[in-house]
């Protein structure tokens, strides 16, 4: 006797896999949060060190799931939901580029620039990082969905440039603004790939 074969599973919607993929992330930084509070283990101490081996490994790495306290999350929370899933709708890969490219860009410039012996944590270079994407992929990608994203995100979060300036002496205006420059990186990356692919 021959059985039918087994229905293959349908992949899960765009917005459902978007809106997991931010949830989950964004859950496992308050987990970390809460485990810092409630743990003895100070673990900020993991951020960002500048010009210390130490600092650069694993601190670049580490730094983005830190946060110093709820206040602190809870700014790059709602950016980060909002521009993640943007990014995840409109290109999954490009959003996961723009990820690693901001995280690393943004922790070098911090680990190279900021003043010695100071710590550096949050996920404020990542949020710097997928505003730079989604404006560059407006200006690169040339398609009319890109730029309405790109100026829709210029409407809502525009104020957010102002943070690559040094305003305050406990704001990382080092991590905005090379997060910033990374996620523009990865959108022009993302764009070259693009088109190359289509011309082959």
């Amino acid at each position: 006797m021959t059985l039918p074969a087994a229905p293959e599973p349908r992949p899960a919607h765009p917005v459902r896999r978007a809106l997991t993929t931010w949830g989950a992330l964004i859950a496992l930084l308050w987990a970390v949060l809460v485990a810092d509070l409630v743990l003895p283990a100070h673990l900020t101490m993991w951020g960002i060190t500048p010009r210390t081996l130490d600092g650069l490994v694993p601190g670049i790495v580490a730094a983005p799931f830190l946060h110093a306290d709820a206040a602190h999350l809870a700014a790059n929370t709602v950016p980060l939901a909002v521009m993640g899933v943007v990014c995840a709708l409109r290109d999954r890969a490009g959003m996961w580029a723009a990820l690693a490219t901001a995280l690393v860009v943004s922790g070098l410039g911090v680990w190279l620039l900021s003043p010695a012996h100071s710590v550096t944590v949050g996920a404020s270079g990542v949020v710097f990082g997928l505003f730079g994407y989604l404006l560059a992929r407006g200006l690169f990608m040339r398609k009319i969905g890109d730029f309405l994203i790109a100026l829709l995100i210029v409407l809502v979060y525009g104020s957010l440039i102002w943070g690559v300036l040094p305003t305050s002496p406990y704001i990382s205006w080092q991590a905005h603004l090379f997060g910033f420059l990374g996620g523009i990186a990865a959108a022009i990356a993302v764009a070259r790939s693009r088109r190359a692919r289509a011309a082959a």
